[in-house]
């Protein structure tokens, strides 16, 4: 591996980042985004809280390496359902766990069914008034709608390991939205009540899927034309040299998309900020003025640096689902 001294630093050339989910940069933009979608009785709560909702925005992607059972909750694969998924899966958990077994359904992604699961949690944090689990909640699940809304996460070749794209997760959910994103036009307009939280989250999954081959296959087009020595560039990152996409091939890539990134991740801000609102209206839409007074328990911080130190400390381990 070759090293270098950068202006008195010593730092090391690394291959271009994998990760398995959107980059935390855009996960936290997303978080934060949809706080100003909420009507008058919410917003005032979730922009007094709104720091602990983008910090702990990739709280769950930390929790894969502490909770074995995390990682399918982050995507779908479709491939195992055959060419019409979407037919073939029936959107309710109990009918589809009759049909593949619960074990099948969590070995190939359940992202959708457990964006159900988390607006029904905080529709009882809401009941209960509950300051802890709601702004817990809140920020979950904003991570997994979020990751429904990203085509790489309803395919095996999520990482384009199967098709000579090896890097492109990071790519799409990380570069990308770290040179573009605050260009980014968020106005997605007030958040409305959603009948059925459960299919909007199928919704969100179905069109990512649609979207896959744009991704996959754009890049692959433009990877054939562009200079190859124009391709990548180096940044210094906490004093090492790392190698990125170039902001010449990442704008080429993201104009040859149409700017499909900015459309997933505004859609997730739209999406996010329904699904909280949808959960305080079927709690019967409580005074949250009410917890105006009260503090974040020590417990629950506790419980969060617990997760990111396990996150620290076992980055390189191998985890299941959909890992780099």
């Amino acid at each position: 591996m070759l090293s270098i001294i950068f202006f008195g630093c010593f730092v090391i050339l690394w291959p271009v980042q994998s990760v398995f989910s959107w980059g935390f940069f855009a996960h936290k933009k997303i978080n934060e985004m949809a706080v100003f979608t909420l009507p008058p009785p919410m917003i005032g709560f979730y922009k007094t809280h709104i720091n602990y909702l983008i910090t702990h925005a990739v709280d769950a992607d930390r929790r894969r390496y502490s909770n074995q059972e995390e990682g399918a909750r982050h995507f779908f694969d479709t491939e195992y359902y055959g060419l019409h998924p979407f037919d073939s899966v029936p959107r309710r958990w109990d009918q589809a766990a009759a049909k593949y077994t619960a074990d099948t359904l969590k070995a190939h992604g359940i992202v959708a069914w457990h964006i159900g699961r988390m607006v029904k949690k905080l529709t009882q944090a809401f009941i209960g008034l509950n300051l802890d689990l709601i702004l817990h909640y809140s920020a979950d699940l904003g991570h997994y709608v979020a990751d429904a809304h990203v085509p790489l996460h309803t395919t095996r070749n999520y990482n384009g390991q199967f098709t000579g794209q090896l890097g492109i997760h990071a790519f799409w959910e990380s570069r990308i939205p770290e040179l573009k994103a605050e260009s980014y036009d968020y106005l997605t307009g007030r958040a409305v009540y959603i009948n059925n939280p459960l299919g909007a989250a199928w919704d969100a999954v179905k069109a990512s899927f649609n979207a896959k081959d744009t991704v996959l296959g754009f890049e692959a087009e433009l990877n054939s034309r562009f200079p190859s020595d124009l391709k990548y560039a180096f940044e210094v990152r906490e004093k090492k040299m790392v190698r990125v996409y170039s902001e010449a091939y990442t704008t080429a890539y993201s104009e040859l998309m149409g700017n499909l990134v900015e459309r997933r991740m505004v859609e997730s801000v739209r999406l996010l900020g329904c699904l909280w609102y949808t959960a305080w209206v079927d709690a019967g839409q409580p005074d949250l003025a009410l917890l105006s007074n009260c503090e974040i328990s020590d417990s629950l911080l506790k419980m969060h640096e617990q997760e990111f130190k396990q996150g620290e400390k076992h980055t390189e381990r191998s985890i299941p689902g959909h890992s780099d």
